[in-house]
């Protein structure tokens, strides 16, 4: 969950999501509808998918125990390098590196490193280094600490409180000391992430259609981003004509009478910034509408792409408006 994800936003979702499934065997015998719809809100569903995967293995190989070995751990779906070490090392005290972006950043300043960090190269010297920071602090007289947990732990605090992106508190750092770009006063030059790809804008018409207090909605691909998820009938914009009658006509092949404006989301995903505006469809043909009806209270117990989330809630908000337009 705190991948790609705040603290203070994963906390609410950790606590509703231990209260329904506490074990990996209640995990691994949930369906796949009830993780997604835990998950609901919190985006990246991929990695609900393989949490859900995960605990199936964990149940059918490892007798629903989470395995010691670093090799097995990593073997998990959807546990990647980073993830095995900090399981590894924060769990069961191994001496194991992790290098997440607040570790990248305190590694890229301390030790000067002044290649892109975009760089796989780069990247391995500063796992390299992680690595030997770590096994040294595991080789030290035992203090009762956890050492190895203790020290990545450490390590990433040190970048998430003090060593930050912008306007860092080099004056308090137990590292300034010893810190090269400090020494070099290149603490805002590292690290070097060279230039972000530019952000990309994309336009997007949803169609909220109803019919006798039921709407159309329809289940994103199971190949596609934000696989299975439901979401109203919508398409992308791509040229400068955005005639909502005509793009009605396209999508559905059918004819629409009429649509008036409901409301437009914004949101970003990645590179992404995404508009989604969407109006209410009046329908003359409806024979060729494909997808499923349901009434606000089936729609609620589906899991809605965050965007059409929105929508339902601005949805249920705002009556029906008299009136046309188009």
């Amino acid at each position: 969950m705190l991948q790609q994800t705040q603290v203070k936003t994963v906390i609410p979702y950790w606590e509703r999501w231990m209260r329904a499934l506490p074990t990996i065997a209640s995990l691994a015998s949930a369906k796949p509808e009830r993780v997604l719809k835990l998950w609901e809100g919190l985006g990246y569903y991929r990695r609900a998918r393989h949490l859900h995967a995960a605990a199936k293995v964990l149940v059918e190989r490892h007798d629903g125990q989470m395995p010691v070995d670093f090799t097995a751990v990593l073997a998990l779906p959807g546990v990647g390098r980073y993830t095995a070490g900090a399981i590894c090392s924060i769990a069961f005290n191994q001496a194991v590196p992790i290098l997440d972006g607040n570790a990248i950043r305190v590694l890229a300043r301390v030790f000067g490193v002044r290649e892109s960090t975009r760089e796989r190269q780069t990247l391995e010297k500063l796992w390299a280094l992680a690595e030997a920071l770590v096994r040294r602090a595991n080789g030290r007289p035992k203090t009762g600490l956890r050492q190895c947990a203790e020290f990545n732990q450490a390590l990433m605090e040190l970048g998430a409180l003090m060593c930050l992106p912008r306007q860092p508190k080099c004056v308090s750092c137990p590292l300034r000391g010893v810190c090269l770009a400090r020494r070099e006063e290149s603490v805002d030059a590292l690290p070097n992430q060279e230039r972000r790809p530019a952000l990309t804008h994309r336009h997007f018409v949803a169609f909220v259609i109803e019919r006798k207090g039921c709407y159309l909605v329809r289940q994103r691909p199971a190949d596609a981003v934000n696989a299975e998820l439901w979401e109203f009938p919508n398409t992308e914009v791509t040229g400068e004509s955005r005639d909502k009658l005509l793009l009605a006509r396209e999508l559905f092949n059918c004819v629409g009478t009429a649509w008036t404006p409901l409301c437009e989301i914004k949101h970003s995903i990645t590179r992404y910034r995404v508009t989604c505006e969407a109006v209410r469809l009046e329908e003359a043909a409806t024979t060729a509408l494909q997808g499923v009806w349901r009434t606000p209270r089936q729609l609620r117990r589906l899991t809605l792409t965050s965007a059409h989330r929105k929508i339902l809630a601005r949805l249920k908000a705002r009556p029906k408006t008299a009136g046309s337009k188009g």
